[in-house]
């Protein structure tokens, strides 16, 4: 199967997608999940009729909604062999399409880890792999390649512990057998970390994994300048190129979207305001909120400014006194809130996964679309898996992998 990177839903009109999204019918009939990848055939059909109008952007999701709607809902008989778990309980995943360089693109990366320091890597992306979050991960990864010009030219950096489940690079080797990318090991901080952890609003944000973001600077090596950090509940669809080439400032070490009309104070105690030794850390800052859940990070200027122990000492702060309530992103906002570069807002529609309780729908934010990031607590693989999907959940649905019934599938 043979694709060349490219975008398909940059800059769509959100008012128009909501109002087609609502008039769809429901669909009735199931839909393999392969449906949304097109063959070499359909590939070269397309390429010999340059006359032929794409599809227009809202058009486009909504046609992905009608085809993944059928499949939302799973058997309630489903075993261990059509959940896609292997009896080690980590997940199966098909194998991903094939996406290869566009003309203008440098020559292909290897597969595996040695191209790590290759000057045609023309984009670094850094993400954990916790066996929890797994299947949001090869979405992730799925997303990117789709939708890049040059998705032979990106090197993944995955950061994991050895207790997060065997066999994690054979995983994501299966599922993408061209990816370049190499698996750092967690373990020599993780001690340090959990020893560092509060306890917080909800129990997955106190994963030492969670934390591994502030120790990039340490994990990947020093021919690594620039990254581009990615949760795992999220879905690119734009060219992670134009993100990464974000203009970031002599002396800054962080670019993010910004959030100044949120309500910053509510991201620290009162015993944080009312100690000026402590809320005095943002005197002379426009300080704003920003979600780390999506960052380019300059590494160097990252040890340089040697933030990994600044970040530490808050966190050692909040283990004598309450100051903060949610994981890891107030440290961040102590350290970096109005010392980033900017990131247009579109490449983070977070908070599709509701609040940090309960999880509840949400609407796209106005304006155009790059990124779409399902931050809180509700993650769209496990609404889809209960059948209790969000409408948006249905734009995370064709980047997922998993492979079902894998038994009848092999025999096939």
């Amino acid at each position: 199967m043979k694709m060349t990177g490219r975008r398909f839903w940059s800059n769509f009109d959100v008012d128009a997608f909501k109002t087609e999204i609502r008039s769809q019918p429901s669909v009735a009939s199931p839909v393999p999940p392969r449906a949304h990848y097109k063959s070499d055939a359909a590939v070269k059909t397309a390429a010999s009729a340059p006359n032929e109008k794409p599809m227009s952007p809202p058009s486009l999701l909504a046609a992905s909604l009608l085809l993944f709607l059928a499949i939302l809902v799973p058997s309630s008989g489903a075993g261990a062999s059509s959940d896609g778990n292997s009896p080690t309980g980590m997940s199966r995943f098909r194998e991903a399409p094939q996406f290869y360089n566009s003309p203008s693109c440098p020559p292909p990366l290897p597969a595996g880890p040695g191209a790590i320091c290759s000057p045609n890597a023309l984009v670094h992306v850094a993400m954990t792999l916790d066996v929890a979050y797994l299947r949001g991960s090869v979405a992730a990864v799925l997303s990117v390649l789709q939708h890049t010009a040059c998705p032979q030219s990106v090197f993944f950096h995955f950061v994991a512990t050895s207790a997060g489940g065997a066999g994690l690079d054979a995983t994501i080797s299966g599922a993408f057998p061209s990816l370049a990318f190499q698996i750092h090991s967690f373990d020599a901080e993780e001690p340090r970390v959990a020893a560092l952890i509060s306890t917080s609003i909800r129990a997955a944000l106190d994963r030492p994994l969670n934390y591994a973001r502030s120790y990039l600077s340490r994990l990947l090596p020093k021919c690594v300048r620039r990254v581009v950090y990615l949760d795992s509940d999220l879905v690119l669809v734009d060219d992670v190129m134009d993100l990464a080439s974000t203009p970031i400032p002599d002396g800054v070490a962080l670019a993010a979207p910004e959030y100044c009309n949120a309500n910053f104070t509510s991201y620290f105690t009162p015993a944080f305001w009312t100690n000026p030794a402590l809320s005095v850390a943002f005197e002379g800052r426009r300080a704003c909120y920003f979600n780390t859940g999506v960052m380019v990070m300059e590494l160097g200027r990252w040890r340089d400014g040697g933030y990994t122990e600044q970040i530490e000492e808050w966190m050692e702060l909040q283990k004598r006194m309450r100051i903060y309530e949610l994981g890891s992103l107030p440290p961040f906002l102590l350290v970096f809130a109005g010392r980033i570069a900017a990131v247009e807002h579109r490449w983070n529609q977070h908070g599709l996964g509701g609040d940090n309780y309960r999880g509840l729908c949400r609407d796209l934010h106005p304006g155009p679309v790059s990124l779409l990031h399902w931050s809180g607590k509700g993650k769209p693989w496990v609404r889809l898996d209960a059948g209790r999907p969000c409408p948006l959940d249905a734009l995370w649905a064709p980047y997922d992998l998993l492979l079902r019934n894998p038994i009848a599938i092999d025999e096939s």
